[in-house]
């Protein structure tokens, strides 16, 4: 027998709806099956998985899911002319998005309705408001150094 200690929580809540800063805090990505999980944190400790699609049933690329992951990567990492990266490479970015709650019927329970969060709106985002940073960026101290 063992002793849990149970969550203060009352079970799963959706992210309000707003404008949030997410780190990125975790990518899962299943090549077989084409299946991407991205795991995303706001300053409070909220979470939310952003998943992307990549390959349809018929083992096809999904060009629209491709299309979405890219420009999700490209904003995370602010480089837009970049043409491929490791999965890790947006571990520890920040981006800006709008949450926004999509109502729709249950397929399991016919007249229930449930909600989901779409993020919309990508934007690159320095950090959190508490001064945290992606890794790779080092702050400028003098702008003479810099410009030199």
């Amino acid at each position: 027998m063992a002793i849990l200690q149970l969550s203060k929580g009352n079970g799963f809540t959706l992210i309000p709806e707003g404008t949030y800063v997410f780190k990125i805090t975790k990518v899962d990505y299943d090549e077989d099956f084409g299946k991407m999980d991205i795991e995303l944190q706001t300053k409070s400790g909220l979470t939310h998985h952003e998943k992307f699609s990549l390959i349809k049933n018929d083992g096809e690329m999904n060009e629209g899911a491709l299309n979405a992951y890219s420009y999700f990567a490209k904003t995370a990492l602010n480089n837009y002319e970049v043409e491929e990266i490791d999965t890790d490479d947006i571990v520890g970015c920040y981006i800006q998005a709008t949450v926004t709650h999509e109502e729709f019927e249950s397929n399991k329970t016919p007249g229930r309705m449930l909600k989901s969060v779409r993020l919309n709106d990508y934007a690159l985002a320095m950090g959190f408001d508490n001064g945290e940073k992606p890794d790779d960026l080092d702050e400028v101290d003098d702008l003479d150094d810099f410009l030199d």
